[in-house]
């Protein structure tokens, strides 16, 4: 668990990470760099659980050796697939991270919302979901491993 208090924002106490796969954790359907890593320092933490459009078909395979929850959704109906997986687990304990349109319920939902603005790009209504914005997955991983970079962004 980590308990984040930020000042004019609110409390938080995450229990769960949610993340998508394509477009956040991987570009052209491989994993970035220095994202395992830090998958794996989280686990310590956190719940990991990546919730996939699968676009490429090898999600399960690129992340065989982190310490994360592989949930591949079908083709259609993934926004709605992707908020209801943040409900089951209770959005107050939620940390999301996204890129695309598909991941904006989710990251509206979510106690925390971080959209990455990567190489295959971020969608508006993502950026729009989202409580924090980085430009890359391991900003964002790194942005709960290190909790006062939030506090730093987030406070008012």
């Amino acid at each position: 668990m980590i308990v984040i208090d930020i000042p004019g924002f609110r409390t938080l106490t995450l229990e769960h990470l949610v993340l998508d796969f394509n477009g956040t954790l991987a570009v052209d359907g491989r994993l970035l760099d220095g994202v395992e890593s830090r998958l794996a320092a989280l686990a310590n933490e956190l719940d990991l659980h990546v919730v996939t459009g699968n676009t490429y078909g090898d999600a399960r395979e690129h992340l065989r050796d982190c310490p994360v929850e592989v949930v591949c959704l079908s083709a259609t109906g993934q926004a709605l697939a992707k908020s209801d997986y943040v409900q089951r687990l209770g959005p107050e304990r939620v940390a999301a991270i996204g890129n695309g349109r598909n991941d904006a319920l989710m990251l509206e939902q979510a106690a925390l919302g971080i959209a990455v603005l990567g190489t295959e790009g971020l969608a508006v209504d993502a950026l729009n979901a989202a409580d924090v914005v980085v430009r890359h997955a391991v900003d964002g991983l790194g942005l709960l491993l290190r909790p006062k970079r939030l506090v730093a962004t987030l406070r008012s």
